[in-house]
Order: structure tokens, then sequence, then C-alpha cells
């Protein structure tokens, strides 16, 4: 936070004047004089009626599969898989379905899902970035809130870069990572950290707070604001940083993939990934 500025001056009686006004502040205006102006520039607590879908003024939903990863989900438009709850939640659920015959780069598809975005319609450059959330649970179950830069149309992946906020492996239960990937570090070469509950806790038994706050040079993680990791340029073995530029956001939930397997007898359907809020705040200084 920045410090107050003090005034300063050799006359007596501008110091004295400026003792007086001092003590003429009210509480609320004083506590607030030491602290940086913050401002939230970003909010959606999901309100609305069971069964809308998404503000439109503030995501998109993205459809389709996902080769790249071999997730093997297709993710839907409108709210056949992403929609309030009428509690002040999003639930983004993933099936065992396809009633659209919907077609993946494996055949035709076994699992529908929803994938949102803020892409075209809100970035952020640095602040605490931070979702409320319950995350669902289960073999070959890959819930995620993430963010990549708003260039990746004009230079790609993993130049955009990426910033993953939470991820969680579904054989990992009380697990969750935090993983920035760039030019030279990406993939499985992404560079993070995990955090993980006590007492063997599961992190789908209740909700969560998931965050980054993001600076020039500085990204570091939190849950529930326990810190659990710092990265800054001197990571990243002279590879590029290139998280000084505007950043969209993601909520997905995916089913299986490279890194967590595929679902086997053991996992059930639906899954949810469970959406209280997501909040930006910015601060200026």
């Amino acid at each position: 936070m920045a410090s107050p500025r003090l005034l300063r001056s050799c006359l007596l009686a501008t110091l004295s004047a400026t003792l007086v006004a001092a003590a003429a502040v009210t509480p609320a205006q004083a506590e607030h004089r030491p602290k940086s102006a913050a401002a939230v520039t970003f909010s959606d607590t999901f309100d609305g009626p069971a069964g809308s879908g998404v503000d439109s003024a503030k995501w998109q939903l993205e459809t389709g599969d996902n080769v790249n990863n071999h997730e093997r989900q297709y993710y839907t438009s409108g709210t056949d898989n992403a929609k309030l709850d009428g509690q002040g939640n999003l639930v983004i659920e993933a099936r065992r379905e396809n009633p659209g015959n919907y077609q993946c780069w494996y055949g035709t598809c076994e699992y529908t899902s929803a994938r949102l975005n803020t892409s075209g319609k809100f970035t952020a450059t640095y602040g605490h970035v931070e979702a409320r959330m319950k995350i669902p649970r289960g073999q070959g179950i890959w819930p995620a809130f993430w963010m990549l830069g708003q260039d990746i149309g004009e230079v790609g992946w993993p130049n955009s870069g990426e910033i993953d906020i939470m991820e969680n492996v579904g054989f990992e239960p009380s697990t969750v990572h935090g993983t920035i990937h760039g030019p030279g570090y990406s993939g499985s070469g992404g560079i993070g950290a995990a955090y993980t509950l006590p007492n063997g806790e599961a992190f789908a038994d209740a909700f969560h707070t998931f965050a980054v706050d993001w600076a020039p040079d500085k990204i570091t993680w939190s849950v529930d604001g326990n810190v659990y990791q710092t990265r800054t340029p001197a990571d990243l073995n002279g590879n590029d940083w290139v998280f000084d530029k505007p950043f969209f956001l993601i909520l997905n939930l995916a089913v299986g993939g490279y890194w967590p397997g595929d679902p086997d007898g053991s996992t059930t359907f639906p899954q949810q990934l469970v959406v209280d809020e997501v909040k930006v705040t910015t601060s200026d200084g």
C-alpha cells in the first residue's frame, strides 16, 4: 500500500493549520487516508432466476471439443451445461451424454460440459483476481479458473501467456495447482506449485476462494487467503515474462485429458462446478 503524503513546510503557521485540519477529519475519512484507492473492475455474483443463462455482457460460451489436451467433453452453448441456480451461483455441469450427436476428435462425443470466457468483454492488467467456488470430484474431472493474454489471436499460445489461478485433477481431491505458461515454459513445462488442504479434506466438500495478486513482474497465488507461491521473471530461466498486458478470464469444467486421465468406473455423473462469485479488484498503488 502507498504511504500517505505528508505535507512539509518550514512555516510554523502552515504546519499548525495542517494539524488543525487533520484533527477535523472524520473517522471514515481517516480510515481511508493511509490506503490506496481500490476499485472492483469486474464482479459477477450470478444472481438471477433459476435456469437462466450467464450475463452475456460479461461472459461468452465457447463450444466444441479440445484435441490439444485430448479432453473428452463437448462444450455446449446456451444453458445446456451452464446456468444459474437461483441461489446466487453459476452451475457448470459435466454430464455423460450426447443429445446433439456432437462429434469430437476421438469420434462421437461421450460427455458434455461448458466453458466461459470474458474475451472481448473484460480484460485486466494486474489486480486481485478471485473466484469463490465449490469444485466437483472424481477420476477424470478437471475444473479450472484461469486467464489468457487477450493477444492470443495475434501471437498464439503460449506467447500469449496463461495464468492458471486454480486447476484440480480428480485423482487429487485435496490439492489444487497454480501455474504460469509462456514461451519456453508451457504445457508440462509450466512453472507453478500446489496447495493441499490439511487432514485429508477434499476441495469438493465446501466452497473455497482461489486468487492471484498480480503486479508488474510478480504473481502471488492464495487459497482462502493462504499464500502458497509467488513467481517473478527470476523463475523463468531466462525466458520471457509475458504477463504485463491485458488478460481475460476463463471458467471451465473439462472431462478427461492427458493430465487428469479419463473417467473410469468410479466416476459418477453429473458433476458440478459451482461458482458463487468472480471478482477483480485493482488498486492505484
